[in-house]
């Protein structure tokens, strides 16, 4: 009886070495494979198993097996990785994704600045082709511009324009959303960005300061509510003519629709980058009656009711 148990065991074990030989060898190989991957990917927050499905949906090509292999080396980094390359095996894939963290450089998109000098910035910061950058924002951008929140952003060095892009316009999406339901308890994108982020824009490119932004904010509702037109320079700083000065004959030869001193009501959509003090400035204007402002030597402005003190006001800014 003895023997015979032995005997079992012996080809049990026998059994077992040659599987657990064949299964190295099969993982050895498979570990080998080369796998193609961008060379910058975003991991999201979460397990193991939806870290690793996100990145087959993101078009990698992985299986099962790989879940279970990578849980031997370790844990999925959460956040924009920086592979190196594009081209790896599949085992150098896995330390990767587990061990490296992307190298991060800040930018910083600047409140009242327009998409195009922003993604001039972009290219000579992040080595990146501006044209690139615009096709890649007009495909997954709802509007023009004033979609990308004015804040510092880490971007991940090596990230492409397109996945660059995707980055910036959906994070910004998810917080314009955020704040549309917190202050109106609702989301209507072609309201909230044609109505509230163009008042911001406008409101961004006129006001001297944050303090000024509620007053700003009022005159625009006031002049809208008694048919007036806007008549704002800040609206004709729009694309590259971001830091124009706006003069008598600017304002005769532009015939677009940013041009409130022709046109009625608000341009068709917003003309910069806006910040959250802004937006707040635009759903919350100060309860004054507020229909004219001039900027004084010092940057403020005087705000008033009246046209002719409007008129003194102008007087007394253009003093020596």
């Amino acid at each position: 009886m003895l023997k015979k148990f032995l005997k079992y065991l012996l080809v049990f074990i026998l059994i077992s070495v040659v599987l657990a030989l064949v299964g190295f060898t099969y993982v050895k190989s498979y570990l080998q494979e080369t796998i193609i991957t961008p060379k910058t990917i975003f991991i999201p927050k979460g397990s193991t198993k939806s870290a690793m499905l996100a990145l087959k949906k993101g078009g990698i090509d992985l299986s099962d097996l790989d879940y279970h292999l990578v849980k031997l080396v370790g844990y999925p980094q959460a956040g924009w990785i920086d592979l190196g390359e594009t081209s790896m095996t599949r085992g150098q894939f896995f330390l990767r994704i587990t061990k490296s963290k992307a190298a991060v450089k800040s930018i910083t998109l600047i409140p009242g600045e327009t998409k195009e000098l922003f993604f001039e910035q972009l290219s000579k910061q992040l080595d990146l082709n501006s044209t690139k950058l615009a096709d890649a924002y007009n495909e997954v951008a709802p509007y023009p511009d004033g979609v990308v929140i004015a804040e510092t952003y880490s971007i991940p060095a090596g990230m492409s324009e397109v996945d660059l892009m995707k980055y910036l316009v959906q994070h910004s999406l998810q917080e314009h959303k955020k704040m549309s339901q917190k202050h109106l308890k609702r989301y209507d994108e072609k309201e909230w960005f044609e109505k509230y982020i163009t008042m911001a824009s406008i409101i961004t490119k006129e006001a001297g300061n944050i303090d000024e932004m509620p007053l700003v904010s009022a005159v625009i509702y006031n002049r809208l509510k008694k048919g007036m037109l806007l008549q704002m320079d800040g609206t004709l700083n729009y694309k590259f003519q971001s830091h124009q000065k706006v003069t008598p004959k600017m304002i005769k030869e532009d015939t677009s629709k940013f041009n409130t001193y022709k046109h009625a009501g608000l341009p068709p959509h917003p003309i910069c980058s806006v910040t959250n003090k802004a937006i707040e400035a635009a759903l919350k204007p100060a309860n004054v009656n507020y229909l004219y402002f001039v900027r004084s030597k010092k940057g403020e402005h005087a705000f008033t009711h009246s046209y002719k003190i409007h008129l003194q006001n102008i007087k007394k800014s253009s003093k020596k």
